[in-house]
C-alpha cells in the first residue's frame, strides 16, 4: 500500500497538508502556476517529499478534484435524505447556491476549467468529477420523481449540473451580475429539473 492511500494518521496530516498548498497555488497563482515545485514550495517541503504522495501533477490535480467532490457530496448526501421532497429540492438548490457566494471556491473552479481546456490530464479527472456529481443529483432527481425513467433523470441531472455551473460565473460576479429577477428564474428552472413537473411546451 503507498503512503498516498496509508491508513495512518500521520500520512493523512501529511497528503492533507499539501492538498491544501495545491489548493492555495491554484487559487491565489492560478493553474499556470500549479506546478509540483510550486506546491512544495508553498507546503514548505522538499520535491522528492511531495512527489512520494502525488508523483505527478495530473495525480496532484486529481486528488484535489477528489477532495473537494468527497466534501461537497457529503453535504448533499446529507440533504437528499429529507423526507419532504419540495423541502428536500430547496435545501439542496439552496446549498448549491450559496457555494456561489465564497470566492475562494468560484475562484478554484474557474482555475480548473482553464487547466482542462488546455490539459487533457486535467480534463479527464473533470470530466470524472463532474460524472460523478451528476449521477448523484440523478439518484436525488428520480427519488423526487419516481415516476422519471432513469434516461430522463439523468438527462435532467446534466442540465441542471450546465446550469449551476454557468451560473456560478454569472452571480459571482465573474462574467455578469446577479439579480433578484434572474435568481428568481433560475430558482424556477433548477426546481423543476430537480423533480418538479415538466410542463409542455
Amino acid at each position: 500500500m503507498s503512503a498516498a492511500t496509508g491508513p495512518t494518521a500521520k500520512g493523512r496530516q501529511r497528503r492533507t497538508a499539501l492538498l491544501d498548498a495545491a489548493e492555495h497555488v491554484l487559487t491565489g497563482a492560478g493553474g499556470s502556476e500549479l506546478t509540483l515545485r510550486a506546491v512544495a514550495e508553498e507546503a514548505g517541503v522538499r520535491l522528492g517529499h511531495l512527489q512520494y504522495y502525488f508523483p505527478t501533477r495530473a495525480a496532484l490535480l486529481s486528488a484535489l478534484l477528489d477532495r473537494i467532490l468527497a466534501s461537497s457530496l457529503e453535504r448533499v448526501t446529507a440533504l437528499t435524505v429529507a423526507p419532504a421532497h419540495g423541502s428536500g429540492r430547496e435545501a439542496l438548490l439552496d446549498a448549491i447556491l450559496s457555494d456561489h457566494d465564497d470566492p475562494r471556491l468560484v475562484r478554484l473552479f474557474t482555475e480548473v476549467w482553464a487547466l482542462a481546456a488546455h490539459d487533457e490530464e486535467a480534463a479527464s479527472a473533470v470530466r470524472a468529477f463532474y460524472g460523478q456529481y451528476v449521477t448523484h443529483v440523478a439518484a436525488f432527481v428520480r427519488d423526487q420523481a419516481p415516476g422519471l425513467s432513469a434516461a430522463e433523470a439523468q438527462h435532467r441531472a446534466e442540465v441542471f449540473v450546465m446550469l449551476m455551473e454557468g451560473a456560478a460565473l454569472f452571480r459571482s460576479g465573474v462574467t455578469g451580475r446577479r439579480t433578484a429577477a434572474t435568481d428568481a428564474r433560475l430558482r424556477e428552472a433548477a426546481l423543476t429539473l430537480l423533480g418538479g413537473t415538466v410542463h409542455p411546451a
